[in-house]
């Protein structure tokens, strides 16, 4: 092993840097900025799906220039035309990449002969990695998510078929965490990153591997020069952004609009996204009678999302389950403090410092506290303002990718030391 850059091996099946052309946007995100900061400080040899070339090749580099090595797996078209519009065809498309992949690991570890084994994407509990088990070096698994979901008493927000669906999937989830494979590579990682409470409590028979890690960075070039105050016309504007998906908890953010406007008759909602849940959604809002204070807005580029951010007062984003929640980090990076649920990732994210974390419960407890929340920042500028700032730092001091690949720099540095991982609290 080479003291200052170990050679390591990384599997990312979803790694790219544009999400606009990418398959699992969020993911391929995730595996693209970690790859990129692993090859600033090893030298990096990259396993990915064959469909990430275009996006990944030349762009993962070397601190002297040269390019790290990117070895690409493909299955046959049909296979992926047969499965790809599916959810679970493109878990079964999945599992049988990754048994491609583990051949062709085997055989880079005898060319090669790496010092450790990252695998990166895709990035939950129970769809577990093949290549660790069959090579004998130190193991990194995650950062992962996967046990977030929807609480019980939360359900009953879902569309009768959303309900049956989420049941599928707590179901299928169990299936994955009872097989062998699941726990062979538990037992052989050296440091399992998770990106949420919710998953260190699945996992948490290997409670002494797991090291808190979030799965959403930023780009030092989208955190804000400075934090500003909005520039208010009028009223009070709240912001989400996000797909209009059951998962996303609007409902609740519509009755708390409801409960907020009796004080503030002048907040506006802006919803910035797209999905299924639109027609839902404003039948729900004409029935509660606040349809004339939400502006839909189609999916922006980023740069209209971010100067949006900036000129908002409040990012509301009650999701139910999101593992990791990267619109919440890029609001904090915004200066915009976030008011959410204390759930999965943006759980994580947010600290009393810069947002307002209210817990689960009845809907319409739930919905009264996020009223409640906002209601607190339209009574008290400076506390948005001061909240605003402390998120933007936060951003900047934490979720910058470099600041996270230093974070996993150390984890590597104490997985090569045969070290258990470092458990302290997130910085």
């Amino acid at each position: 092993m080479t003291t200052d850059r170990p050679k390591v091996l990384a599997s990312a099946y979803a790694c790219h840097p544009n999400p606009a052309t990418a398959h699992f946007p969020g993911e391929a995100i995730l595996g693209w900025h970690l790859a990129k900061e692993i090859a600033g400080f090893a030298d990096l040899h990259l396993i990915t799906w064959a469909f990430n070339r275009e996006g990944v090749e030349g762009t993962l580099a070397r601190p002297d220039g040269r390019p790290a090595t990117v070895h690409y797996v493909d299955l046959p078209p049909l296979l992926h035309r047969a499965l790809r519009d599916r959810h679970l065809g493109t878990r079964i498309y999945y599992y049988l990449w990754q048994r491609a992949a583990a051949k062709s690991a085997k055989e880079l570890y005898r060319r090669e002969g790496f010092d450790l084994f990252h695998q990166i994407t895709f990035s939950n509990d129970w769809m577990p990695s093949f290549i660790a088990p069959a090579l004998p070096i130190p193991f990194i698994w995650g950062p992962i998510g996967g046990g977030q979901r929807v609480p019980i008493e939360l359900m009953g927000t879902l569309a009768r078929r959303d309900r049956r669906q989420e049941r599928s999937r707590t179901f299928l989830q169990s299936l994955w965490r009872a097989t062998p494979a699941r726990r062979r590579c538990a037992r052989k990682a050296s440091a399992i990153l998770v990106c949420n409470k919710e998953t260190k409590g699945v996992l948490s028979r290997w409670g002494d591997k797991i090291v808190d890690f979030p799965v959403n960075g930023i780009s030092r070039e989208d955190i804000a020069a400075e934090t500003l105050a909005p520039v208010r016309h009028h009223g009070f504007r709240l912001l989400y952004v996000g797909r209009f998906d059951p998962i996303k908890g609007l409902p609740l953010a519509f009755e708390a609009l409801r409960i907020l406007l009796e004080i503030s008759p002048g907040t506006t909602l802006e919803l910035v996204g797209e999905g299924p849940e639109r027609p839902r959604l404003e039948a729900l809002a004409a029935r509660l009678g606040i349809a004339d204070r939400l502006v839909w807005i189609p999916w922006s580029p980023r740069s209209e999302i971010f100067a949006r951010m900036r000129q908002s007062d409040i990012f509301l984003f009650p999701s139910l389950r999101d593992g990791g929640g990267a619109v919440v980090v890029e609001a904090m990076a915004s200066g915009l403090p976030v008011v959410c649920l204390d759930l999965a990732g943006p759980g994580l994210h947010i600290r009393d410092e810069y947002g307002i974390k209210v817990p689960s419960g009845r809907p319409d407890a739930v919905a009264a506290e996020l009223a409640g929340a906002l209601g607190r920042f339209w009574r008290d500028p400076g506390l948005r303002a001061r909240m605003g700032r402390a998120a933007r730092e936060r951003a900047a001091s934490f979720y910058e990718w470099g600041r996270l690949g230093e974070r996993l720099r150390g984890i590597y540095r104490d997985a090569l030391a045969g070290k258990p991982p470092w458990q302290g609290d997130l910085p």
